[in-house]
């Protein structure tokens, strides 16, 4: 799903774009970015821990020094992704972002221990959305509408 928002967003001329795992992400890729599409996996009702740590380590480091920036987010749940699209939301008002698309969730159904521990495979429509969402937050950073 990130990737294919990457692809989405690298097809706009102008915009650098960079594809980064939570992990590997800290205070300076954040202050160095211009826009931000955060990507996570629902687990237990909540982001994904890498999620929360990259939360936890940029949050302090980034405040009040991203007001403004354009966010959108892409959720892969079993059932709804909601709370975790609440999790980031919290996380980003306190950066002061500004929210530029609806949460785009795509849902797994996973629901028994097999299907939740299985490998996910995403919809070719699914990741046209990813796609769509990566070009719309680039061709927004592009223009200044954002």
């Amino acid at each position: 799903m990130a990737a294919a928002a990457s692809q989405g967003a690298s097809a706009e001329t102008g915009v650098v774009t960079r594809l980064l795992k939570a992990q590997d992400a800290g205070p300076d890729d954040v202050l160095a970015a211009d826009g931000y599409i955060f990507a996570t996996p629902e687990n237990l009702a909540a982001i994904s821990g890498m999620m929360k740590d990259f939360f936890d380590r940029c949050y302090y480091p980034c405040l009040e020094r991203l007001n403004g920036r354009p966010y959108a987010m892409l959720i892969c749940a079993g059932s709804d992704g909601s709370n975790a699209a609440r999790q980031i939301t919290r996380i980003a008002t306190g950066w002061r972002l500004k929210d530029v698309a609806e949460p785009l969730f795509i849902c797994t159904h996973a629901q028994t221990p097999e299907a939740i521990l299985a490998a996910k495979t995403i919809s070719p429509g699914d990741l046209s959305q990813c796609e769509a969402l990566g070009a719309a937050m680039a061709t927004g950073l592009a223009l200044g509408v954002f």
